[in-house]
């Protein structure tokens, strides 16, 4: 008796040291709607929350209909969380400010958003064309160049895993910076060539080149002339009204909203590349720490 005695007190002794060590874990997300969105759905996949699955891929917080962990959500300005990833237990960050700061996705994730190959993913980036023209045979050869394996190679390389290919492809890398850099200088003469005028925006349009490469080494006959727009509202317009041919600057939500929205007759021909959300961290160096910092709940 006196043993059992003692062993259930050791026990109880446990059971409350193991529920003094567990804590609320802190882990912030992007406060801005399709982020936020991308974000819930990562922590979903980390296996520390649940979600109601009616929510689809655009959840809100008020959609998580079970915390498996001690967690606590914190939606915060996106390019803010670099500089403050000290003061969370972890952080959904993209690539696009994760890279300039030193976090490589590979290196230094613990978990990173699915690359999806099967067309499902909402936010893989995409190139636009209108109805009428998706049985293009020019604007086709144009997405088979995007998605090569030299295009792939370069997009990892060219952004150190801001950008991740949404094509299968080969993750062999044989392309070097060098390599890289060849193309990014590459100038093709477009001189009887069939002009496609694609629409883009912001600075990372270097993998266009890797395309005009692919098409001039095919003998396709194409030429590509980036049109650069300054505001993310401009280029499906300009697309609907035959300004440009093509476009490539948006993932498939925010086109779907756009064009529902504006009447727009244009569609996805092809998918590119993906920026995803990476669950980052100072304080834990995997999903299961945290796990156990934080503790199930019942």
């Amino acid at each position: 008796m006196k043993k059992l005695t003692a062993l259930i007190a050791a026990l109880l002794v446990l059971t409350l040291s193991c529920t003094a060590l567990a804590e609320t874990v802190l882990i912030a997300i992007p406060d801005d709607g399709t982020n936020l969105s991308r974000g819930i759905k990562l922590l979903e996949t980390a296996g520390l929350i649940e979600v109601d699955p009616a929510a689809g891929y655009t959840p809100e917080i008020k959609d998580v209909t079970k915390y498996i962990y001690d967690v606590e959500i914190s939606p915060a300005a996106a390019n803010t969380l670099p500089s403050t990833l000290q003061d969370y237990g972890a952080a959904t960050i993209n690539g696009t400010y994760a890279i300039p700061v030193g976090l490589i996705p590979s290196r230094d994730g613990l978990i990173i958003e699915k690359q999806s190959e099967g067309g499902d993913n909402p936010y893989v980036n995409i190139i636009a064309a209108r109805t009428a023209d998706l049985e293009n045979e020019t604007y086709k050869k144009i997405v088979a160049a995007y998605q090569t394996q030299l295009v792939a190679e370069f997009i990892l390389v060219n952004y150190q895993e801001a950008f991740f290919p949404s094509f299968p492809y080969d993750a062999n890398i044989t392309l070097t910076a060098e390599d890289a850099a060849a193309i990014v200088a590459y100038e093709s003469d477009k001189a009887d060539k069939q002009v496609v005028k694609v629409g883009v925006c912001g600075a990372n349009n270097d993998q266009w080149k890797a395309v005009q490469k692919v098409l001039d080494d095919e003998g396709a006959g194409i030429y590509i002339e980036l049109v650069e727009f300054d505001a993310y509202n401009l280029p499906n317009q300009a697309l609907h009204s035959g300004d440009i041919d093509l476009n490539a600057f948006q993932h498939k939500a925010y086109m779907n909203n756009d064009a529902s929205v504006n009447g727009y007759d244009i569609a996805v021909i092809g998918d590119t590349l993906i920026a995803p959300l990476t669950l980052y961290s100072k304080k834990y160096d995997s999903i299961d720490a945290i796990k156990e910092a934080a503790g199930l709940l019942n």
